[in-house]
């Protein structure tokens, strides 16, 4: 009984030093035996690239001028993206592709565990990295609703729903319907990033996060990472509002090109086979 309470008791010691949710995580590299492990590790360090490199803009360079710290951020975008592998890094870009047919329920989970795993670690960890060089600490989306009105509210939900629809339309397009010939990588993820910083500053009212586990593991790690966040108003904004602009992007993309939303097809559309059917037809008249 003794060894068992000692063990107790150093676990106890070692899961407070853990950032709320991580364990839960964690855990998820396991689902259907380690079969996406890889995915978990490739979403994990992915996150913790994105987060290093799109941060530190404003922070750690280009602190005192704001357009070369866009252009640092754009940068951070490509780079983080090209170094992880071009993962989801956004449980709401998992959970549309999800939707979309892209990818398996259980990837779909693990994805978005990796990259919340990957969020709890970095914030704590580059604070640190922060302290020691004597840089500024980093910053994240945050929004208060007890001091919040409810058209404080109203507004952070659209603005979150807005950027997520947007960010997934600008996906769908730059990487599925053109083709830069042999630069598109290049060019298509530098136009990803010119649209990612278009969105923060137009929907600045939750931060703003256009991905949840941003939202969460800053909240966790503002919180003195005791806990997940408590208010109903976070989810509301950072997971159902960010999700559900993500779904609306995927219905309104199977309208244009075609397919399913979670396994359903859409009455409307496609309108692209349709207008690819007609220039056809005329090229055949002339």
């Amino acid at each position: 009984m003794l060894l068992v309470s000692q063990l107790s008791s150093i676990i106890s010691e070692y899961i407070s030093y853990l950032p709320a949710g991580l364990a839960a995580a964690i855990a998820s590299i396991g689902i259907e035996d380690f079969k996406y492990a890889s995915i978990w590790k490739d979403e994990f360090v992915g996150t913790l690239l994105m987060i290093f490199f799109t941060f530190s803009p404003g922070k750690w360079v280009g602190v005192d001028n704001e357009y070369f710290a866009w252009v640092c951020h754009a940068i951070g975008v490509v780079a983080a993206d090209k170094i992880g592998g071009g993962q989801h890094v956004n449980p709401t870009v998992s959970v549309t592709m999800y939707s979309l047919g892209k990818c398996s329920f259980s990837e779909m989970y693990v994805r978005i565990c990796g990259a919340i795993a990957g969020g709890l670690v970095a914030f704590p960890l580059f604070l640190k990295f922060s302290d020691s060089l004597s840089l500024n600490a980093l910053g994240g989306p945050a929004f208060d609703a007890e001091t919040s009105s409810d058209e404080d509210f109203d507004m952070a939900f659209l603005s979150e729903f807005l950027a997520a629809f947007i960010l997934l339309i600008a996906i769908y397009f730059l990487n599925w319907e053109v083709n830069f010939g042999a630069q598109h990588y290049w060019i298509k993820q530098t136009l990803t990033a010119v649209v990612i910083r278009y969105l923060i500053v137009v929907f600045p009212a939750a931060g703003p996060a256009i991905n949840p586990m941003l939202g969460t593991s800053w909240a966790v790690f503002d919180s003195g990472a005791a806990s997940l966040p408590t208010d109903t108003a976070h989810y509301v904004i950072y997971w159902v509002a960010s999700i559900l602009g993500g779904i609306a992007s995927a219905i309104v993309y199977v309208i244009y090109a075609g397919g399913t939303v979670f396994g359903k097809s859409i009455a409307l559309g496609p309108i692209k086979s349709t207008a690819e059917t007609s220039s056809s037809k005329k090229k055949k008249k002339k």
